[in-house]
């Protein structure tokens, strides 16, 4: 086994600094889309069936918000690993590991 010690990108710390703000903006923005989305679809709801119950609307809102929100979440740390070479350096490191065992 080898056990030479294969360092992230992310290890840098101004790769690292950069990462992380832009996946905070990224989160900033998908944030503002589940909001709107969320209240897009309860103007909708409250358009097609009228006021059928207060917890319905905030249910509705909180699930719809947070779907997306997850959505974006999982999709910007995708993009913050791929982004970043952290990527690269796992499949180096996988390709490396393979070629000694």
């Amino acid at each position: 086994m080898n056990s030479v010690m294969v360092r992230s990108p992310l290890d840098n710390v101004e790769n690292a600094q950069f990462a992380w703000n832009r996946f905070r903006r990224m989160l900033r923005g998908w944030a503002l889309v589940s909001v709107l989305s969320a209240a897009g679809a309860v103007a909708w709801f409250f358009n097609q069936f009228g006021l059928v119950s207060i917890h319905f609307y905030i249910a509705a809102a909180l699930g719809i918000g947070a779907m997306i929100m997850m959505t974006g979440a999982l999709m910007s740390l995708l993009f913050l690993s791929s982004g970043t070479g952290h990527d690269d350096a796992v499949r180096d490191f996988e390709r490396r590991d393979d070629q000694v065992g």
